[in-house]
C-alpha cells in the first residue's frame, strides 16, 4: 500500500495580510510563504511529511509563477524534501481544483491511500499522520478532528447581522483538521462526480460524503493549528519556542 500526500499551496491567503502589507504597491506574502523563524510555513509543513517513513510521494500544487523559485529554494535550503519524490505542479483557482490537478498526476492503485493536508498546518505529528492512514485504510475515508469546546449556534443571516435559530449539542460537533485521508478509488470517484455536477465542496471529506461514503474521525490535536492570521503566527512562534 502506497501513501501519497497532496499539500495544496496555490491559495492567496488574504487573511494573513496586515493593514500595512495591504498598502498599494507593497508586496505581500501569501500565508503559506510567510516565514516562521526564517523558514516559510509551507517548508515547515513539508518537512513533517518528508521525514515520515510512511509517506512515499508528496504533491504540491502551486501558482505557476511560484514553481521554479520554490524549487530553487528547496534545493538550497531543504533538499531532503525533494529527495522524498516531491512533485511541484500547477494548482488551480481554488483548493478543489488544486487537489484535482494533483490527483490527475498521481499514479496509484485503488487501495493506495491519498492524504490531503493544509499547507499551513506545520505542527502535525507522525502519530496523527499514522492514525489517519490506518483509519483511511480500514474505512476508506477519515479525517482528523477535535471535539467542539465552545457552544455552537445555528444562525440565520439578516441585513443587521444574525439571529440564533438553534443551539447544536457539542457532542454532535467536531472541528475538522487535516490530514484527511482516503483510499484512492474513493477520493477519485468523489472528485469525478463533483466535477461532473459543477459542485465545489468546503473540503475533500465533504465531496466524499456527497458521494455516499462514510467518513471516520480520528483525534487531532489542539497544537495542529491552521496558520491563517497574524495571531495564529504568534501562537506558532510560541509553539516553536516550547
Amino acid at each position: 500500500m502506497k501513501i501519497v500526500v497532496i499539500i495544496p499551496a496555490a491559495g492567496l491567503g488574504t487573511r494573513m495580510a496586515s493593514p500595512q502589507a495591504a498598502k498599494p504597491g507593497k508586496p505581500t506574502a501569501t500565508k503559506q510563504f510567510v516565514e516562521l523563524r526564517g523558514t516559510p510555513v509551507l517548508v515547515h509543513t513539508l518537512k513533517k511529511f518528508a521525514s515520515n517513513p510512511e509517506i512515499a510521494e508528496i504533491f504540491v500544487p502551486l501558482r505557476k509563477s511560484e514553481i521554479d523559485s520554490f524549487r530553487q529554494r528547496l534545493e538550497r535550503e531543504a533538499p531532503e524534501i525533494l529527495r522524498k519524490k516531491t512533485v511541484l505542479l500547477e494548482g488551480g483557482e481554488h483548493r478543489q481544483q488544486s487537489v484535482a490537478n494533483a490527483l490527475a498526476a498521481v499514479s496509484a492503485d485503488a487501495d493506495d491511500i491519498v492524504l490531503v493536508h493544509d499547507a499551513v498546518r506545520p505542527f502535525v505529528t507522525d502519530e496523527i499522520i499514522h492514525d489517519v492512514i490506518a483509519a483511511a485504510a480500514k474505512y476508506g475515508a477519515a479525517i482528523t478532528g477535535m471535539p467542539a469546546v465552545d457552544t455552537v449556534k445555528q444562525v440565520e443571516r439578516t441585513a443587521e447581522g444574525a439571529i440564533i435559530k438553534a443551539t447544536i449539542p457539542r457532542e454532535k460537533i467536531v472541528m475538522a483538521q487535516t490530514p484527511q485521508g482516503f483510499r484512492y478509488d474513493v477520493l477519485k470517484k468523489a472528485f469525478d462526480e463533483a466535477a461532473a455536477d459543477g459542485m465545489v465542496g468546503t473540503d475533500e471529506a465533504s465531496l466524499v460524503e456527497r458521494s455516499g461514503h462514510q467518513v471516520a474521525v480520528v483525534m487531532g490535536s489542539p497544537r495542529n493549528i491552521k496558520i491563517t492570521t497574524p495571531a495564529d503566527l504568534d501562537l506558532a512562534e510560541f509553539f516553536l519556542k516550547r
